[in-house]
């Protein structure tokens, strides 16, 4: 008989206790900017990794704060700062792809603090990305699906395919990331083969995906789910998988949980700070359109790096359609619609 497993999220509280990480060069603080979600397990998440975060170096402050649907915002904690007397800032976005939320509203927030205080200077970090850290994160995590109670079934990886769900951007170069990643945790694992969707946004979209995996007859898919934390969205991939066992009861469906509070996020983001200290922050931004759009003088954003390498964008409103207090359509439902929208800049 199949079975659909949805694994727990995985506790790593007392390995990331003990993490060690390398020196800050300099005490100043940490702004860390997550997403933000209308679910209160989510809001805490970020919350409670900042919190993990801080544990292991109290030599500076650690600052959480969201982009939209929650508090503290952006602005409230670069209040906080400011009101302890600092003037300078590191900002970490706690995302995991650059897209329009990394290259434009967070940067967008950050020109409205540096009008309000002109005195202040803020060191803006990069995503999260493509990591090592990250690659092994999943791959162990894998090995550990592998030895647990939940292959009783004797289910081989050769007979297994991966689906791995994005949230999905209106950055075509983000939602190449996701293709990307998967691949690198697919190649070498021995699954028979890996499918790649997303819950919203872009397309191919989470059903469309099941439908592919099952494509190529596997006696299990395990769904990866590529957030870092709880959300409206993880649960609605979650309730996903399991209307497809219904629908399909002779195939095993197994969901990973989120990233969680990992010690291989603590490493990336310690190496993110430093970055921000150092001046050696870096973008790919050959294929971002809001660059192409820039450098075709048709767009409404200035795409620009500065000499230190400081990631800046110039643009004069906050824009998008993921308003905090009101529900929008979706303007990508429709896969012809979606592919006329994609490159245009908003």
């Amino acid at each position: 008989m199949s079975t659909i497993n949805f694994i727990p999220s995985f506790n790593h509280v007392e390995a990331c206790s003990s993490l060690a990480l390398p020196k800050l060069p300099i005490q100043r603080p940490l702004l860390m900017v997550g997403h933000g979600s209308r679910d209160a397990e989510g809001r805490q998440n970020l919350l409670d990794f900042a919190a993990a975060y801080q544990a292991l170096d109290r030599s500076r402050p650690v600052i959480p704060c969201f982009l939209e649907l929650t508090q503290p915002t952006i602005q409230d904690g670069i209040d906080h700062c400011v009101a302890q007397g600092y003037s300078e800032i590191s900002v970490a976005p706690i995302l995991l792809f650059a897209a329009r939320h990394n290259k434009f509203d967070v940067t967008n927030e950050l020109d409205r603090a540096r009008q309000r205080y002109p005195q202040l200077k803020l060191y803006y970090g990069r995503h999260f990305g493509i990591t090592p850290e990250i690659l092994d994160l999943w791959r162990s995590r894998l090995t550990t699906l592998d030895e647990s109670t939940h292959t009783a079934e004797g289910i081989s990886r050769q007979d297994t395919v991966l689906l791995f769900v994005g949230r999905g951007s209106s950055d075509p170069d983000a939602n190449g990331d996701i293709y990307k990643l998967a691949r690198m945790v697919w190649e070498g694992s021995g699954y028979q083969t890996v499918e790649t969707c997303f819950i919203g946004i872009t397309h191919p979209r989470l059903d469309e995906g099941f439908r592919r995996a099952r494509l190529h007859q596997p006696k299990r898919i395990i769904v990866l789910p590529y957030f870092m934390f709880t959300g409206v969205l993880l649960k609605k991939i979650f309730d996903t998988a399991a209307q497809q066992h219904t629908q399909f009861p002779e195939i095993s469906i197994i969901c990973l949980p989120e990233m969680g509070i990992h010690p291989q996020l603590l490493r990336v983001l310690r190496q993110r700070e430093i970055e921000t200290q150092l001046g050696q922050v870096q973008m790919n931004c050959e294929m971002c359109k809001f660059r192409l759009a820039a450098l075709s003088q048709n767009g409404v954003a200035s795409h620009t790096h500065n000499p230190d390498h400081q990631h800046v964008h110039n643009h004069s409103h906050h824009g998008g359609d993921h308003g905090h207090n009101h529900t929008v359509s979706d303007p990508y439902a429709d896969p012809n619609h979606y592919h006329k929208k994609i490159w245009q800049v908003p």
